[in-house]
């Protein structure tokens, strides 16, 4: 036997490639895990076969695969050893699927995660006219990653996420028997991206040319394709799309309580509302290793459709066929499942949040209410939505608010933020890293007060109590100048000479490149209250003239209407992001002329302009 000696990080490696044939995660490869791997491959073996392969690794004889005995195979390969030959040939293709090599490097990544959402997208988009020249999307391999590089895909899907974010008459389309130019490529990418940063996705680490190279970039793709897919699938679970929901307040909480628990956590405690109601003894704390039996499935689904969903697969001592009972089960409630068995096994946590929340979808088992209830009052409002948005797509490691307010209660997201947008501006060694009290919140908040003072701030009557306290009013005026601070610090770098540029300069660059560039050289806004730039044609004015080749001209209108100026704006918003523009405003917000949102918007488009 070759002598082992790895690194830790190439230990970790391994770890991960063990684990892909542990599914049942007991630390021991058996002899239906490797039938059920060479079955996810495409091969097949007889049991005295797959015994015989088991038997060359197998060092104590016990008739498993421990992690030090797979080490000695993966030190054999390293050595050009050929003991245990037959097991090496099934893990390097195994390794294909859960490892890609790129020209940056070799990053892991999960294959059932691959092929889970490569079905899901070929479900969701099945039919669309503009993806049939991508569509079906081959789930084995990475083929999702190949089918990613035109954008169309992830603009076709974006929209599925987040209806209307992309106005699709500015995507652009391959001609027919031409091919698209790496620059209709590359511009549809850049939409791609913004409009996923503007629904609250992650995006760090990840430009245009990564999407283009996605068979090099497998872990990328995946990682924004996952994100889409959990907006999808949970987007719709809340109190105005289900008020039903309100069945699961639990003494002493209010309808406020649970508005602001994120679609995750709701999701958690209807299926464990079900439970209950079932009389079952368990309740599910993750979409992990709480799921790996399938009991807590079989529970929930009964109990939510019990003339549909019967139990008889719970009989069954073996875990891989209560899964597949489970996803039968499935299958009777019309849930689209693109979860395998051994996903369920396994506790896949994102593929199993994703079966939960189709479960949900098609079939919500509450009883109706009585009577209306009137939740709008506690809705998110289109400002508050904005800067949470504008937060999480900064990517900053463990900021993701899912309500503004408590958000922002501790003060560590808001000083993470701080420090993020001016460097080095954050003292950590002053900072309560646990703030586990009132108090310690407090002393976080009234620092942030501080540095937002010396960030030039006007925070007159502002104090670190009333983000504690969650004062709305004084929050969001904290949050605007801390978004505007950002939106306009380049700005400041690339015209001003660091000097922070003001509304008024903002507004007279628009309104000289409108009249130096702009297909009607006449229009002009007064300020960011304009009531005229309701209609958008400014916009798309402004916009021609940093890029005169952008605007489709034939589908733009007079905004004669509130309809014909709502579709001005959705395709302002798009055009501008197709240039790079992140921004985080609404067509409502052009319509009703916003000031602080429309000045983003301009601020975005000049920044671009002067960065070309």
């Amino acid at each position: 036997m070759a002598q082992i000696q790895f690194t830790d990080q190439e230990t970790a490696e391994f770890k991960n490639h063990f684990s892909s044939f542990d599914i049942d995660g007991n630390g021991v490869i058996d002899e239906s895990e490797l039938q059920t791997i060479l079955k996810n491959l495409g091969e097949y073996a007889s049991v005295a076969q797959v015994n015989d392969m088991i038997a060359q690794v197998d060092q104590d004889q016990n008739g498993t695969i421990n992690f030090n005995e797979f080490l000695t195979v993966m030190a054999n390969i390293r050595s050009g050893d050929e003991e245990g030959l037959a097991f090496i040939k099934v893990y390097e293709k195994q390794k294909e699927l859960i490892q890609h090599k790129g020209a940056v490097g070799t990053h892991s990544f999960s294959q059932e995660e691959m092929s889970a959402f490569a079905e899901h997208l070929n479900y969701v988009l099945e039919g669309d006219d503009d993806c049939k020249h991508l569509l079906p999307i081959n789930p084995d391999g990475t083929d999702l990653c190949a089918k990613v590089r035109d954008g169309i895909l992830l603009a076709k899907f974006i929209n599925c996420a987040v209806p209307d974010t992309i106005d699709m008459r500015a995507v652009n389309f391959p001609k027919p028997g031409k091919h698209m130019s790496v620059f209709e490529i590359n511009e549809n990418q850049e939409l791609g991206i913004a409009s996923a940063k503007a629904i609250g996705c992650q995006v760090i680490n990840m430009g245009g040319a990564e999407l283009v190279d996605g068979k090099n970039h497998p872990h990328l793709v995946l990682g924004i394709v996952w994100q889409l897919v959990k907006i999808q699938l949970l987007n719709s679970i809340n109190l105005k799309n289900f008020p039903e929901l309100v069945r699961l307040l639990e003494d002493g909480e209010t309808m406020e309580d649970l508005m602001k628990l994120p679609p995750d956590q709701l999701l958690l405690r209807w299926f464990n509302y079900h439970l209950a109601q079932a009389g079952h003894n368990r309740r599910v704390n993750n979409f992990g290793g709480d799921l790996k039996d399938s009991e807590n499935y079989s529970v929930l689904m009964h109990q939510i459709a019990p003339g549909t969903c019967d139990m008889k697969h719970m009989d069954s001592s073996d875990m891989g066929n209560r899964a597949e009972g489970v996803l039968e089960n499935g299958k009777k409630l019309g849930v689209h499942a693109f979860i395998k068995p051994t996903d369920i096994v396994k506790g896949n946590h994102r593929l199993n949040l994703a079966f939960t929340a189709s479960i949900f979808n098609a079939c919500p088992g509450l009883d109706p209410l009585e009577e209306e209830i009137e939740i709008e009052e506690f809705e998110e409002t289109r400002e508050e939505k904005a800067f949470r948005l504008w937060m999480n797509s900064l990517g900053i490691d463990g900021v993701y608010l899912n309500h503004l307010y408590d958000g922002l209660v501790d003060g560590l997201n808001l000083l993470k933020v701080m420090d993020f947008i001016e460097p080095g501006i954050v003292d950590w060694g002053r900072v309560e890293m646990n703030p586990n009290n009132k108090f310690k919140k407090l002393a976080n908040n009234n620092y942030a007060v501080e540095i937002g003072k010396e960030m030039g701030f006007s925070l007159v009557g502002i104090d670190g109590s009333d983000i504690v306290n969650s004062n709305e009013k004084l929050v969001l005026a904290l949050m605007w100048q801390l978004m505007r601070y950002h939106t306009i610090k380049f700005l400041s770098e690339l015209k001003f000479d660091g000097k922070q540029v003001s509304d008024d300069q903002i507004v007279s660059w628009c309104n000289d490149t409108v009249a130096e560039g702009g297909q009607d050289t006449e229009l002009r806004m007064k300020d960011f209250k304009d009531p005229t730039l309701c209609d958008s044609l400014f916009f798309l004015n402004l916009i021609h003239a940093v890029n005169p080749k952008i605007i489709r001209w034939d589908v733009v209108n007079n905004g004669a209407t509130e309809e014909d100026r709502m579709l001005n704006a959705r395709y302002a918003i798009t055009t501008a992001r197709k240039m790079g523009c992140t921004i985080f405003l609404l067509p409502e917000d052009i319509l009703e002329s916003k000031p602080k949102m429309i000045m983003t918007f301009a601020a975005a488009v000049m920044t671009i302009a002067l960065q070309g």
